[in-house]
């Protein structure tokens, strides 16, 4: 049976996204991020988004660019550079608001939504200020042995953006480094699901390319996919290629100032991503 040809262009998948919905962003810190996906979002007009990730440059730019309002998140990391700078100047000036989760109460948000459940318990956050800064948040008990839970709400995620390694026409996913982190939960935890990946290649290919654990994303999760190589660019996509650490440190210079952030998104942001590509290939 010949699978159903899911391919789009990165516009048609940002086309996709509403002002005001809510996305989750896999990958995790500055590892394997759908880079490609989240500079068409920066170029795009939309505005008033809620970002849910496990943080890293994909929140920064949004928070800079100014299309977010709200992030959801267990941590907003550059790895090699621990605090992300654009999003703590956003979260220091209130540009923007937070909830702010343990990395485990982030996790079962996402298998909440991924299994249709409207939480999961959890000890996770009891007797921490967790719960304090999260108001909205309930606690349940057991009704078999009367111990009291925290009530992990499950994340309300209108659109996932993934990136991984593989992909094929209809929208099977292929991760080929250590961790294939939480990107299936994204996508089984979203109304709408969007793949980018380094390079489309035939179904019967991925098997050459990496074991079968690796095959982490069913088509059954995709409603699109698009080959963007290079896509995760700066963050790190192993075996593809490393993290640009060199491009890193000269985004998280653009925070300094408004001159350094207009002269950075001038060249690099305010461009098609075939010029970005060109950009920093030619680096």
């Amino acid at each position: 049976m010949a699978l159903p040809d899911k391919r789009l262009t990165i516009d048609e998948i940002v086309a996709e996204i509403q002002d005001g919905m809510t996305i989750g962003v896999g990958g995790w810190g500055s590892r394997r991020k759908p880079m490609a996906l989240v500079r068409a979002l920066v170029r795009s007009d939309k505005k008033d988004l809620t970002v849910v990730s496990y943080g890293g440059p994909d929140v920064g730019l949004l928070c800079r660019a100014g299309k977010v309002r709200h992030v959801v998140y267990a941590f907003v990391s550059l790895d090699t550079i621990p605090l992300e700078p654009h999003f703590r100047n956003a979260r220091q000036s209130g540009a923007v608001s937070a909830t702010e989760l343990d990395e485990g109460m982030f996790l079962l948000g996402l298998q909440a939504a991924a299994w249709r459940m409207p939480f999961l318990p959890t000890r996770v956050g009891l007797g921490s200020d967790i719960i304090a800064a999260n108001p909205h948040m309930q606690t349940v008990e057991c009704p078999y042995t009367t111990e009291k839970f925290l009530a992990m709400p499950a994340f309300d995620i209108d659109v996932a953006l993934i990136h991984m390694h593989r992909g094929d026409l209809g929208g099977n996913g292929q991760y080929l480094n250590v961790d294939p982190y939480f990107d299936d939960l994204f996508c089984m935890a979203a109304s709408k699901s969007f793949m980018s990946v380094e390079k489309v290649v035939p179904t019967e290919q991925f098997l050459s390319e990496g074991p079968v654990q690796s095959l982490r994303i069913s088509r059954l999760m995709v409603n699109g996919v698009v080959e963007t190589p290079n896509g995760a660019h700066f963050t790190e996509c192993p075996p593809d290629y490393a993290r640009d650490e060199a491009f890193q440190k000269e985004y998280a210079a653009s925070a300094k100032s408004d001159e350094a952030w207009a002269t950075f998104r001038a060249k690099y942001l305010d461009v098609s991503e075939a010029e970005y590509q060109s950009q920093v290939g030619a680096r």
